[in-house]
């Protein structure tokens, strides 16, 4: 019997891009091309660290239309300029022409051997952080510090089941139980956070790492899309205080206001899962303002 919870599914590619090559996806300059949409979360963490470090010369990137039909992730408002593929299972079908399973953004392909390396976030973005530094303007930042490694992991995974993927497990359980539960630890975890978020800046403390931004994927997106669209409507980021003021702060370090677009957001979510919003209709509302005024800086570095 059906418990009605949601389960997500295993990345389908998995390699790595090595600085040293050791793996057998070397990093260079202009060898990788990463396939993103603006609307998914764990895409958009990609995005910002490919910002941050400063590797927009170095990895090219195209994005998915925001609204998915049964064909899947298409190109049609921005061409593929690699391959000209009319739709990312393209690449997932070069990559392995036996390949039946869902095909989701990111993905990072590599333009000399012609497949996609890998379709995992996480990979994605710790090879950004780590692989990259000879092609980055920013090579001295440090988002996965080895000094808060475990403290980063243990977040990261806490994070994820909690709220990164406990949004998804309220919004698409099929079962009232599997929705309860999944809304009792999302509110439970962000309550957690808002507590955390009083005592320090950041959630390993004074300076940003990569779990806020794991975290911000979710915050950006919580009071237009998952509060209404994924029934996840005990509280609205907005009302708290603390983890309100840290979505703004880190939506105003520079250059994050261009990876974030409501629009491919909303559009994405209320017109493509249908079995959630069977109409259609996007919401108007609600009107927000990451622009605002935080007092973040309070916390001294």
């Amino acid at each position: 019997m059906t418990t009605g919870t949601f389960a997500r599914k295993e990345d389908a590619f998995a390699e790595w891009v090595t600085a040293g090559g050791r793996s057998g996806y070397p990093a260079a300059a202009g060898r990788y091309h990463l396939y993103v949409s603006l609307a998914c979360p764990w895409a958009h963490r990609t995005v910002i660290v490919r910002k941050l470090k400063g590797l927009e010369d170095a990895i090219g990137m195209t994005v998915v239309d925001p609204i998915r039909d049964e064909r899947g992730w298409a190109f049609t408002g921005e061409a593929d300029p690699v391959n000209g593929f009319r739709f990312l299972a393209e690449a997932y079908a070069a990559t392995d022409p036996t390949y039946s399973g869902r095909v989701t953004v990111p993905a990072l392909w590599d333009k000399e051997t012609k497949r996609i390396v890998s379709n995992n976030d996480d990979h994605i973005m710790r090879m950004f952080e780590t692989e990259f530094d000879a092609f980055a303007r920013n090579e001295t930042l440090d988002l996965y510090p080895e000094v808060h490694r475990s403290e980063i992991d243990a977040l990261n995974d806490e994070i994820y089941e909690r709220v990164n993927n406990g949004v998804y497990r309220a919004g698409f359980a099929i079962k009232q139980e599997a929705y309860e539960e999944a809304f009792r630890e999302l509110f439970a975890a962000l309550d957690d956070l808002e507590r955390r978020l009083s005592r320090q800046r950041y959630i390993t403390g004074p300076r940003l790492t990569e779990a806020d931004w794991r975290l911000f994927t979710t915050l950006i997106r919580f009071d237009a899309v998952y509060y209404s669209h994924f029934k996840c409507n005990l509280r609205r980021i907005g009302d708290y205080p603390n983890l309100s003021g840290y979505t703004r702060d880190l939506y105003q370090v520079p250059g994050i206001d261009e990876t974030v677009s409501l629009d491919h957001i909303k559009h994405h979510y209320y017109m493509s899962q249908r079995k959630v919003n069977p109409t259609g209709i996007v919401p108007l509302g609600p009107e927000l303002d990451f622009t605002a005024p935080h007092d973040r800086d309070r916390f001294v570095s």
